[in-house]
């Protein structure tokens, strides 16, 4: 096993830590930027410091931002009567990309796994029923992914959120069973979301 200078180590160690990076991937990512000017490295790693304290979640919808409430929950032209719950921060922006929605939204912050101990007090399960306690939504759409928890998630929340004059719907056909809904293209996703269903 080849010995790099401790400083290439130290990056090559933090960048695997990261979802689908390897040793390979994450190896030929530093030995690039050792490649770079000083001033584009230091550019990156003062965008990854702003991580820290520029970001946060929304304290309505727990999207990501950096102002308190979001843009998305304060913004006048967003039909307050359409709420679309997503598992990730990642997946409000899927839904945006498909050009067909324009309510508002709701990050529950992953899906119901019990064999992974997520069980609904893990999720932003109490401050969704918060948010529709004002009776101003009408319409709910499930965007959980396609998968087994999705799919698990979804039939937990119709239920628990089921109320008179509340209409919860799911994004149709289209949408490949098990896929995620960020990886989804944004025909794909703007027709499921025009040829949503109401849950029974």
């Amino acid at each position: 096993m080849p010995s790099f200078p401790e400083p290439i180590d130290r990056l090559i160690a933090e960048l695997r830590k990261l979802p689908s990076i390897g040793a390979k991937t994450a190896q030929r990512l530093v030995f690039h930027l050792v490649g770079r000017p000083p001033d584009q490295i230091r550019a990156l790693a003062s965008a990854v410091e702003g991580l820290c304290d520029g970001v946060r979640p929304c304290s309505r919808c727990h999207q990501i931002t950096d102002i308190d409430p979001c843009r998305i929950c304060t913004d006048p032209a967003r039909d307050p009567h359409l709420l679309c719950v997503v598992e990730q921060p990642a997946d409000v922006l899927a839904v945006e990309e498909s050009g067909e929605y324009r309510g508002r939204y709701h990050v529950l912050g992953g899906a119901l796994d019990p064999l992974a101990g997520i069980g609904p007090e893990s999720l932003n399960i109490d401050s969704l029923e918060r948010n529709l306690a004002d009776g101003e939504t009408r319409e709910v759409i499930l965007a959980t992914n396609a998968g087994v928890e999705g799919e698990a998630t979804a039939t937990y929340l119709a239920g628990r959120l089921a109320r008179e004059g509340l209409r919860i719907s799911r994004p149709a056909q289209g949408l490949p069973v098990g896929g995620e809904l960020g990886y989804t293209d944004r025909l794909t996703l703007a027709q499921a979301l025009r040829g949503r269903h109401a849950l029974d």
